[in-house]
């Protein structure tokens, strides 16, 4: 139980630091200091930083797919609200302090390049995030290709968001999204639930 307290303490640290200041930004000592461990307890349990960087990424995914899921179910059963809540989502998250964008986006723009690991978990997370969007998309027999209109939609308004720190690009998106589904629903004859 000790061991799992510490993990806890540097992945929460780090999750934090590396989100805040980037992930070449900072150091091992740093992260110690942050998470309250020592450095031979952090070497122990994660003998290389691309190893905390890699449990980061995965507790970070974890997260996104609880919290969307969990928006998605809140929206109720009709499909098209259910796809919308996606950028429901987005928004909430959008208007978070310190909100810097995705950060997958973050981990492949700075370590993608050089890390096949940090590569992979960020591709795996994406293709997941369109699995899920094409769940959504099927459940309103739209054609297929709409899921990967909407997930490049939602990949775009966190890019924005980021830069231009304005939450209001979820709206758009929204907006954007709305427009899509309907045009999809509309070429396949699919008729809307009342709004």
């Amino acid at each position: 139980m000790v061991d799992e307290n510490a993990r806890e303490k540097v992945l929460a640290a780090a999750e934090e630091l590396y989100y805040r200041k980037g992930f070449a930004a900072v150091g091992m000592d740093e992260l110690r200091t942050a998470a309250g461990v020592s450095l031979k307890r952090l070497y122990a349990l994660f003998p290389a930083k691309s190893d905390i960087i890699a449990a980061v990424l995965q507790r970070r995914h974890e997260q996104w797919d609880s919290a969307l899921t969990a928006a998605v179910a809140d929206a109720g059963s009709d499909p098209r609200s259910r796809l919308l809540a996606v950028y429901g989502y987005l928004e909430q998250w959008f208007c978070v302090g310190g909100f810097r964008g995705c950060a997958f986006i973050n981990a492949f723009g700075e370590l993608g390049g050089t890390s096949p690991e940090v590569a992979g978990i960020v591709r795996a997370h994406k293709a997941s995030f369109q699995e899920y969007m094409s769940e959504l998309v099927a459940g309103i027999g739209a054609p297929p290709s709409l899921a990967a209109q909407l997930s490049i939609l939602a990949e775009g308004a966190q890019s924005t968001a980021a830069i231009s720190a304005d939450p209001q690009v979820a709206v758009q998106a929204r907006g954007a999204a709305e427009v899509l589904i309907d045009a999809a629903m509309a070429t396949a004859g699919i008729r809307p639930a009342n709004r």
